[in-house]
């Protein structure tokens, strides 16, 4: 069975990598690392590592498995195009991807970087969507950086958001997804914050998801921005692939 997932944005998780090590300011307070540890406690054998980055070969044929279509988030406690994932592995990953093509899979990456440099030797089937997170102003060249990728849907995590992110270069996204930070030692959201990048995404026509406040606000406002969710999509949805159409 697919691992289940409270991420609001995805229904599942697939980890054929776990561990990874911090890059910029938004992996201060990383959940996967936490959670890692946790395992790693638990005795789970894929977390005998524990945060250290470790790939598991024997993960990579699951979503294979899974008959029922449904969107899955690639690596949740990983980053596949961390600076020490061999290429092989990559393509391999994505080989998986290619042939499950009932399912929807959810790439997210800070390493920009190394995303623009494989994406030539990439396959991109039109299943993968793929990310890059940008949680303050100076980490906007990643959107630049996935902009020229192959990828048939890109899409940008503002989370945790960190601080105000104005004149967002928004031509050929196709989803924004943003967000407070939650879990220990939190670092406070402010509502300009969201609203200015909320707007920015109305304006330019790029479907908007808001995932949490995060920390003590999440509690006491939940998911609701000016009284309501908003839980946009691409507008490529995933209905067709996924068969609900």
């Amino acid at each position: 069975m697919a691992a289940k997932s409270s991420i609001e944005w995805t229904e599942s998780t697939w980890n054929p990598l776990t561990g990874c090590t911090k890059i910029s300011p938004g992996c201060k307070n990383c959940y996967a690392e936490r959670m890692a540890a946790r395992l790693k406690a638990m005795g789970q054998p894929n977390y005998r590592n524990g945060f250290r980055l470790t790939l598991h070969p024997h993960v990579l044929g699951l979503p294979l498995q899974w008959k029922k279509p449904q969107m899955v988030f690639v690596n949740s406690m990983s980053d596949l195009f961390h600076e020490d994932v061999p290429s092989g592995f990559i393509q391999s990953t994505f080989d998986v991807m290619r042939r499950a093509s009932w399912h929807v899979f959810q790439i997210l990456t800070k390493r920009s970087e190394r995303l623009l440099h494989e994406s030539p030797t990439l396959d991109w089937p039109p299943n993968v969507w793929m990310g890059v997170s940008v949680e303050t102003a100076k980490y906007t060249f990643r959107i630049d950086h996935l902009r020229s990728t192959g990828a048939k849907v890109k899409f940008i995590s503002f989370e945790p958001l960190l601080g105000p992110i104005n004149g967002v270069d928004l031509s050929g996204v196709h989803w924004a997804i943003v967000g407070g930070e939650s879990g220990p030692h939190s670092r406070p959201v402010s509502k300009d914050w969201i609203i200015g990048l909320r707007d920015q995404c109305v304006g330019a026509g790029v479907p908007f998801f808001f995932k949490q406040w995060g920390g003590t606000q999440k509690k006491l406002s939940g998911r609701l921005l000016d009284g309501r969710t908003w839980d946009e999509l691409p507008h490529s949805t995933p209905e067709a692939v996924l068969g609900r159409a």
